[in-house]
């Protein structure tokens, strides 16, 4: 199988690569409650958003696409811009009941996202190999949210210091932070047309 790929699909590996490195980062922080490690998964997370970029251009510019190709970046991408983002929200302290449901939700859009992409890119390229424009906004743009975490973490404003605080409704506890997923989720899942640069 690795005789198949192509360059470009060494750099998506490198994007779920970082996506992995994100999560493991978070989960130490969870552990040894060091905030570096939030910073350490929000520069995976860019490195990874580098990476996702490359590898398009480097697909451009060699002319080599494949199907292949194209389900890898979009498993790299839940990967690094779906699950990592929710994950490090949560390890910064979002983990009330109501946060869970927000970044499932989250996770959910993202993947619905990248779904519906995959069977509409050739009809939105009109024929081309390239999109011309985006329905919803791609799943990268998580990397605001992860600057938002990172900003977050720096200033150390996590787990009880959440900016925002924490509401608890009916027993259950949300942190208004979390609001931020449930927006670029439901972003992600509209059918608000973004032209591609």
């Amino acid at each position: 199988m690795i005789r198949e790929f192509h360059l470009a699909d060494w750099f998506t590996l490198g994007n779920a690569v970082c996506g992995v490195g994100a999560l493991f980062s978070a989960m130490t922080y969870l552990e040894t409650q060091d905030t570096l490690h939030i910073l350490y998964a929000a520069a995976l997370v860019l490195a990874a958003l580098v990476f996702d970029v490359l590898d398009g251009r480097i697909a451009r510019w060699r002319r080599k696409s494949s199907a292949m190709g194209r389900e890898l970046d979009s498993l790299a991408d839940v990967i690094s811009f779906g699950v990592a983002p929710a994950i490090m929200a949560y390890a910064c302290g979002m983990q009330g009941l109501y946060d869970r449901i927000v970044l499932a939700y989250f996770v959910a859009c993202g993947v619905s996202r990248l779904a519906r992409f995959n069977i509409t890119a050739e009809a939105l390229s009109g024929g081309g190999d390239k999109v011309k424009y985006f329905e919803g906004t791609p799943i990268p743009t998580s990397i605001v949210l992860v600057g938002v975490l990172a900003l977050a973490a720096w200033q150390g404003a996590v787990r009880d210091q959440l900016w925002g605080g924490a509401w608890v409704i009916g027993g259950f506890t949300l942190h208004p932070l979390v609001l931020l997923f449930a927006l670029s989720g439901s972003l992600m899942i509209s059918r608000i047309r973004i032209p591609k640069l």
